[in-house]
């Protein structure tokens, strides 16, 4: 049975920076694609970030690009994203997700949400004014 999990959410100041972790367990992380992706109250997931099974490739949306880093250590089977100069916008629960097959995951990038079938239950994330 495979298993994700977020943490690192929290309240931060806008400006502020914060670290969000994810471990997968129950498949090969290595693997694997994955993503982070997110969600404000009244608005439809949207995609954050997705990294290659590699960590070689990486993407990131427009609206956090030159903000957030997505990163991996397929050593320790973690997945990280890395938020700087947080905005109250990013306000949101933040979803970490696994590529549901080996390989690719981030080839139809940014529309990526359908190659992705293990979610993790998410981890709020919110930035004040």
């Amino acid at each position: 049975q495979v298993q994700v999990v977020e943490s690192g959410g929290g309240l931060v100041q806008a400006g502020g920076s914060l670290r969000l972790s994810c471990t997968a367990s129950g498949l090969t992380f290595r693997n694997h694609a994955m993503g982070w992706f997110r969600q404000a109250p009244g608005k439809e997931r949207e995609v954050v970030s997705c990294i290659s099974f590699t960590g070689v490739g990486a993407w990131n949306a427009d609206s956090v690009k030159g903000r957030f880093f997505v990163s991996r250590d397929n050593a320790k089977n973690i997945l990280y994203l890395q938020m700087n100069t947080l905005k109250p916008d990013d306000t949101a629960m933040y979803y970490c997700a696994a590529g549901s097959g080996t390989g690719g995951g981030c080839s139809g990038w940014p529309n990526v949400q359908r190659d992705f079938g293990y979610w993790g239950q998410g981890t709020q994330v919110t930035v004040s004014s």
